[in-house]
């Protein structure tokens, strides 16, 4: 169909009674669907029908059409199928993508919170990379990593210390750890599609951006030094294999007293070590060499794995083969082959000082006990993240993560636990301490193919690392939460160029300092920081039990995510206090600046969960009982266009939100910003989402902690009255309304606005909600405008102790705090002022408030009219034009019944006149303006209690009593508590 995207078709529904219009649409119209008489046929419609859209364009439907689905099939499929043709006219069709499931693609919808992908995924997308499978993408990274240098130059001299049973210990100790941690990785991958970033994506969306950026950077860093790790350990161990290779003198250490079980062997022992400026220049070779090949991208680095891998898997066979049969011709002579004897006198530890070097010797300034080799030995579990941060890179994470890790660390654990023992029945301590490559000493065929095998292992987990911290880099700079880390960003599909480029310099740097047993500390913390966060992130995701948590993974339960978590943090500050409070200090700061300069984002993590369980449970303990004046907090109900006559482009009068504030003790509390949409709910719902998005942006720019709220109504009166009766929970319900005066009434119209105010009033006291309405809110001041003056409250009426309680929170504002307070008593005359005076002075002091008491007498109305004479003061001007005007609206009012002959109505209500009660409402409300003025005219605020609206009396003459009331007052607030105390006198 040309000009509107529209096939418009009539077809029969299976309901006899009714046809309804069927549509396609592939644009943005809405279609009125009319349903079709009884007894209507095809052919009885056979003229051009047109149906207009909100495009403007009229659609051509004609009934001899040959008929089809809504949905874009053909019409000779099933019937079943057409039954889907009714939900054609749902807007979730193209937004959820019900075509879909009929075989129609759609454009897949994106999510509001974070940009990811919608759940239901339609059509099918390009892929614009290589994806991996379970083998190439998770299990052999994490075997590269595991089994990497520490198990070729690190592993026997760790059972020489140790001894065979402390190293058994320190095996399964760590083992648990990456079990544990494996376990929970595993529940959060297989909770849903995972995006690329790998532990940070899987942090950051259980415990937030916040804390999954601090500990992904960290885990970052992690990842680029244990590059710098294995880069060293190729070539320390290429040193060792070819020493002529070195460009400079090697270091060589003479030990003569070596500790062997507790006793010293005085034969000398020559041990040679590469020099550290060749371990620097080689290894900088070797990171920018790795480096191109990173750039290479997925492909090269796919090919190249397995030349790495295939390697490793042989060298570790010719150990274990050169292991069984031990000792060959020529053997080290410290070399026994497998002996129950070797394995009794290596069973216990024999720790000992040794030089940088790792040399055991007498004079070596480096102690090692346990937890110094649990600080060695850790980084050579750590490789079971490497499959997880190439998780954009995965054909299927949900279950190529979990089994791919699993496996790896299982199989690296059992030939570990294996290792200890055949090592510790091998060689002798001496041995074990001294021969720092005893692996290639005691493989077969020759050490040389070991060598080669540890050089190429070494450098695949270099290249492992050197791969995945740079798309871990780029994964926290797409989120867009820091700024500073867009430099690193890489579209979908591309390399990570920039970021790789950063990672190989802190490599290069780590390969500076050359000192592999300096580095592996730092590494450990590192990983231990994100193990514990991927145990909490699960801990807490299935403590909280959300409808959303829904793991494919089974093995996974909250208390072994909370013992993995326990003991990372153990091995934490077993190996090293310092490096411990060093790594959380850099992720407290790294917290402390994305949470101050990061962009907002609501990733639906645990913590917004738990906030939210917790707050359920606080609602139900609190219940709904009455709270006690202790407890008190003023919830105040911000009224933002309670008169409508703001500019549609302010969402709020731009001193309401400092007047809320201003009623917070240290920004304690909550407010809530409410506002009112005249007119039909189907029609301004959409107007009423925008408007909210506005206020909430208004009430973030003001740092006024509260929420938004707008309500479509037909009219304001009505709006209010549902806000009042609905809004909140139990005792957080809000119990202040805070509105501005409508001093604009008069200019406006005469009953709307009038009846408008009467009745949210009266609304409000009906509900049992205060009220503080707040004249000359144009001239509040910010927090910025210090003022000096006085605080004048004129207490008339008992109202809780809430205009004394707003007193003193003013006082606790910057703007206020120079501020004085002043109460004054309204007494009439032949009272006993002076004793009001000291009551009220004692009441004051009691509530540890500081005030100057003032008790101010007036005339009563009846003391007035006894005089038959008004003074020339109270025959004021103002007095006498709001007399003529009341009695002038009155008497169009019984004229305008009189004809109609009905009783005297306003606003659609009965109501009763009574003149002489009106004149002494104004002649009150007139001596209490003129007190104010000759009292408090230089006050910074004025406070005044709020008459209630007589009951059945005319809207428009409350409005004059008010009018007379703040009359001349430049700020004045008008406050009617509720019936709860709000202060008490008692601890």
């Amino acid at each position: 169909m040309e000009g509107g995207g529209f096939r418009i078709l009539e077809e029969e529904s299976t309901v006899p009674q009714q046809r309804y219009n069927t549509v396609e649409s592939h644009g943005r119209a809405v279609i009125q669907m009319a349903p079709m008489e009884f007894g209507s046929s095809v052919e009885s419609s056979t003229g051009p029908r047109y149906i207009k859209s909100k495009l403007g364009t009229k659609l051509h439907t004609d009934a001899r059409m040959s008929m089809a689905s809504s949905i874009g099939h053909s019409s000779n499929r099933s019937q079943s199928d057409s039954k889907l043709e009714l939900f054609g006219f749902d807007s979730l069709v193209t937004i959820l993508g019900l075509k879909s499931m009929v075989g129609e693609q759609g454009q897949t919808s994106a999510s509001p919170m974070d940009g990811e992908n919608a759940g239901i995924a339609i059509g099918h997308h390009k892929e614009t990379e290589p994806k991996l499978g379970t083998m190439m993408g998770v299990f052999v990274p994490c075997l590269q990593n595991i089994l990497g240098i520490i198990y070729y130059i690190r592993f026997t001299w760790i059972v020489g210390m140790g001894g065979i049973w402390q190293s058994l210990v320190l095996v399964i100790f760590c083992g648990s750890c990456t079990f544990l941690t494996t376990i929970s990785l595993s529940a959060i991958a297989t909770n849903g599609a995972m995006k690329g970033g790998g532990p940070y994506y899987l942090i950051g969306r259980a415990l937030g951006p916040e804390v999954g950026v601090s500990i992904g950077l960290c885990f970052f860093l992690g990842n680029a030094v244990a590059g710098a790790m294995y880069v060293l350990g190729a070539v320390e161990t290429f040193l060792d294999a070819v020493p002529s290779a070195g460009f400079f003198q090697e270091s060589v250490t003479v030990v003569s007293n070596v500790l062997v079980n507790g006793t010293t062997n005085r034969s000398a022992t020559t041990i040679s070590t590469p020099s550290l400026h060749d371990l620097q220049l080689y290894g900088i070779i070797i990171t920018i060499l790795l480096c191109f090949v990173v750039f290479g991208g997925v492909k090269i680095i796919n090919k190249v794995a397995p030349a790495f891998l295939v390697p490793v898997l042989l060298s570790i066979m010719c150990i274990f083969i050169g292991i069984f049969i031990a000792p060959r011709p020529h053997a080290s002579k410290w070399i026994t082959g497998l002996s129950i004897t070797t394995m009794k006198d290596n069973w216990s530890s024999n720790y000992q000082c040794t030089n940088n070097a790792g040399v055991p010797d007498p004079n070596g300034h480096i102690y090692w006990d346990f937890n110094a080799l649990l600080g060695l030995y850790f980084p050579a579990v750590t490789g079971i993240m490497a499959g997880s941060n190439r998780s954009a890179s995965l054909k299927d994470t949900q279950y190529s993560i979990p089994v791919g890790t699993l496996h790896a660390t299982i199989s690296t654990t059992v030939m570990y636990v294996l290792s200890v023992f055949l090592f510790g029945a091998l060689s002798t301590r001496e041995g074990l301490l001294t021969d720092r490559l005893l692996c290639a000493t005691v493989a077969w065929p020759s050490p040389i193919v070991i060598y080669a095998g540890i050089i190429l292992s070494t450098l695949g987990a270099a290249l492992q690392s050197l791969t995945g911290a740079p798309r871990l880099l780029a994964a926290i700079a797409n989120d867009d939460i820091l700024p500073v880390l867009n430099y690193f960003k890489a579209s979908e599909g591309s390399e990570p160029h920039v970021a790789t480029l950063f990672t190989s310099f802190i490599c290069v740097a780590c390969v500076i300092i050359g000192n592999l047993d300096l580095i592996t500390p730092t590494i450990t913390m590192f990983f231990l920081l994100c193990y514990a966060g991927v145990n909490l992130s699960c801990f807490l995701l299935d403590l909280l039990d959300a409808p959303s948590w829904r793991p494919r993974w089974k093995l996974h339960h909250w208390s072994l995510s909370l013992i993995g978590a326990l003991i990372c943090i153990v091995i934490m500050f077993m190996i090293s206090w310092t490096f411990t409070l060093v790594s959380l200090a850099l992720a407290s700061l790294i917290y402390y600046y994305v949470s101050l300069k990061g962009k907002a984002g609501d990733w639906g993590d645990g913590f917004k969960s738990a906030y939210f369980q917790l707050a359920l449970r606080s609602i139900r303990s609190m219940g709904a009982n009455q709270v006690h004046p202790k407890n008190w907090y003023p919830i105040p109900l911000i009224f933002c266009r309670p008169w409508g006559k703001l500019p549609d482009t302010i969402s709020c009068h731009p001193k309401l939100a400092d007047f809320a504030n201003c009623m917070k003790k240290k920004g304690r509390g909550m407010s809530i910003f409410v506002s009112i949409i005249e007119g039909d709910y189907h029609e301004s719902a959409e107007d009423a989402k925008t408007a909210c998005r506005q206020l909430s942006a208004y009430i973030d720019y003001k740092r006024c902690e509260g929420v938004a709220e707008i309500i479509v109504a037909p009219s304001t009166s009505n709006g209010f009255r549902s806000i009042v009766q609905t809004m909140g929970l139990g005792n957080l319900k809000p119990n202040i309304v805070v509105m501005r005066y409508p001093e604009i009434w008069r200019r406006e119209n005469l009953t709307q606005i009038p009846s408008t105010f009467v009745s949210i009033i009266n609304d409000c006291i009906i509900a049992n909600k205060a009220v503080v309405i707040v004249k000359g809110l144009d001239e509040w001041p910010n927090e910025y405008q210090r003022q000096y003056g006085s605080i004048d409250l004129y207490w008339i009426v008992r109202d809780g102790g809430l205009m004394l309680l707003l007193s003193q929170l003013l006082l606790t504002k910057e703007s206020f705090e120079s501020c004085k307070i002043q109460v004054f008593c309204i007494a009439e005359e032949d009272t006993e002022a002076d004793e009001l005076k000291v009551d009220v002075k004692k009441f004051l002091y009691d509530l540890r408030m500081q005030a100057d008491v003032i008790v101010v007498t007036m005339k009563s109305w009846e003391a007035h009219t006894s005089h038959n004479n008004v003074s020339k003061k109270d025959d004021h001007e103002v007095y006498k034009i709001a007399q003529s005007r009341t009695r002038t609206y009155i008497s169009k009012l019984k004229e305008a019944a009189k004809r109609e002959g009905q009783p005297l109505m306003e606003g659609g209500k009965q109501v009763v006149v009574d003149e002489q009660k009106v004149d002494k409402f104004l002649y009150t409300m007139l001596k209490l303006n003129a007190t104010i003025l000759r009292y408090s005219r230089m006050a910074i605020v004025v406070l005044v209690s709020l008459p209630p609206p007589p009951l059945n009396h005319l809207a428009y003459c409350y409005m004059e009593y008010m009018d007379m009331l703040v009359e001349n007052i430049p700020r004045i607030l008008i406050v009617r508590g509720y019936r709860k105390d709000v202060v008490t006198l008692f601890t």
